[in-house]
């Protein structure tokens, strides 16, 4: 048997000896299957076409991506801290990364910002012996189940070193950020979506299909910043960062998405 990945966003299913016949992530209404069809891919196909990407971000964050882009070509981000590292966000490949992990002290946890980068998690949670933090209301969407899968409830997580997971929703319901104090940073995937220039952030319910949220539901979000004091944004791409200022960057923006829709 083998393991499958959607091809279009790169999540990996249970090993199985054909394919499953569709990827609920992609048949979802906030992403979508290709004009072309559902297509599959191996986990060793992968692992046989793809080599690391692995750039330093600022000191104790380091972007592990692939070269060439898989899936929806997000970046994933390893947090270094005194008291155990962080991968945030996933992507697909192993095996030269483990390596780097490795030689920066292992993980003591993964902790993902929504369904479409979960990607092969459990790969890696194996690899490393730790936990994928998800929070419980994002469950439905785990397609690999496995013990080291943990879901966590309410609005906000204490790791350790004063790593937080803030549950934002609004793109899933259980869209999380991870707070980064000695960073001065929020890692946001595209729950906080970076965009180019780095001097604004938006929120989408869904971004390939433009849906956006409601106004109600942005100012929610912003509010649960509030408490959370962050200089940089991290979002879910090379080159999607917010540099300076990033708690104001996140105000103004959605004040100002708040006046579009008004």
């Amino acid at each position: 048997m083998q393991s499958f990945l959607c091809k279009a966003c790169g999540t990996q299913f249970p090993a199985a000896p054909e394919p499953p016949s569709e990827c609920p992530i992609c048949s979802d209404e906030r992403q979508y299957v290709p004009e072309e069809g559902q297509q599959w891919v191996t986990y060793d196909d992968v692992r046989a076409s793809h080599r690391a990407d692995i750039r330093e971000e600022q000191p104790q964050l380091t972007g592990i991506g692939l070269k060439p882009q898989f899936g929806i070509g997000q970046r994933a981000l390893l947090v270094e801290s005194p008291s155990g590292n962080v991968l945030w966000d996933c992507v697909p490949l192993l095996d030269d990364m483990a390596s780097f992990v490795d030689a920066r002290g292992g993980l003591r946890a993964i902790a993902i910002s929504h369904p479409h980068y979960y990607t092969t998690m459990v790969e890696w949670a194996q690899r490393f012996d730790c936990p994928v933090l998800i929070h419980e209301l994002d469950q439905r969407w785990v397609q690999r189940a496995d013990e080291a899968v943990k879901l966590w409830p309410d609005d906000a997580c204490e790791l350790w070193d004063g790593l937080t997971l803030v549950r934002l929703g609004g793109h899933f319901a259980g869209g999380q950020v991870l707070h980064w104090p000695a960073g001065d940073a929020l890692l946001s995937g595209d729950i906080v979506q970076v965009l180019p220039g780095g001097r604004w952030v938006s929120f989408m319910y869904s971004y390939p299909m433009l849906i956006p949220l409601p106004a109600r539901e942005v100012e929610r979000i912003a509010a649960a910043l509030e408490p959370w004091e962050f200089d940089q944004v991290y979002g879910a791409w090379w080159g999607r960062v917010v540099r300076g200022d990033g708690k104001e960057v996140v105000r103004r923006s959605a004040e100002r998405y708040v006046r579009a829709l008004d």
